[in-house]
């Protein structure tokens, strides 16, 4: 069975408390002619505070293992265990509270609502919670669109927003409600290269910050390599680079 602890330790000190983990974690894809097996037993760990990135070809199963570690699809056999919920085993509405609680996502186009500014972009996770005001969640969104550098953009529009800035909302909006962890497919993906490097400290600078556990996956070797564990996937299991 694949490990990823037995892979990649970091030389830094890792905190003792495990936030997120899987166990013989499998999905298999069924097109109506053919199955298709994407993860193939993984185990998987992240730990209080830990930046691991995860880096392999296209079509390795990355994105698909982030998907299924944040609740957005299920697997086809395994667990998923967040902050010691059985998340497989929970409801679509139960699911989906736990993620409201414990985690962020930060993908590779920002997915804002064209028609909110971006401060009520940044609410709206919180604004999901039943004793979340309307004053506190905007206030939330101000600070941290400020921490993000964007307090002068608080009331633009997505259309309004350079690429760069686009995605410094969707970071607040993944930070709006304090998870546990952030989990980002290719966040530096559709950026350019100085745009991409000024999106990667501010995550690093976020991260020590807030003391989130962060989990990215990333074709870029930098970003890759800031991370205190790298993983290595190839067709759905982990390896040895």
């Amino acid at each position: 069975m694949n490990n990823p602890q037995l892979q990649n330790q970091s030389s830094q000190k890792q905190a003792t408390n495990v936030v997120l983990s899987a166990q013989r974690l499998g999905k298999t894809f069924d097109d109506g002619r053919n199955q298709v097996e994407v993860l193939k037993g993984l185990d998987f760990s992240i730990h209080e505070g830990e930046f691991v990135s995860i880096i392999g070809a296209s079509g390795s199963g990355k994105s698909t293992l982030l998907h299924i570690l944040g609740g957005l699809d299920l697997p086809t056999s395994g667990e998923i265990i967040l902050k010691g919920h059985a998340m497989n085993r929970l409801n679509e509405t139960k699911r989906g509270n736990l993620r409201n609680q414990y985690l962020g996502f930060v993908y590779q186009f920002h997915h804002l609502l064209p028609e909110f500014d971006a401060i009520e972009n940044v609410s709206m996770p919180l604004l999901l919670r039943e004793n979340s005001t309307v004053e506190q969640a905007q206030q939330r969104a101000t600070d941290l669109l400020t921490k993000v550098g964007l307090k002068h953009r608080l009331t633009h529009k997505p259309g309004e927003l350079s690429g760069g800035e686009r995605q410094r909302v969707a970071l607040a909006r993944a930070l709006v409600t304090s998870p546990a962890v952030v989990l980002a497919d290719e966040p530096t993906g559709n950026l350019d290269r100085r745009t991409a490097l000024d999106i990667m400290d501010l995550l690093k600078d976020l991260r020590s910050e807030l003391n989130m556990a962060m989990l990215i996956v990333t074709h870029d070797d930098q970003l890759a390599h800031s991370a205190d564990r790298i993983l290595h996937m190839q067709d759905g299991l982990w390896v040895n680079p």
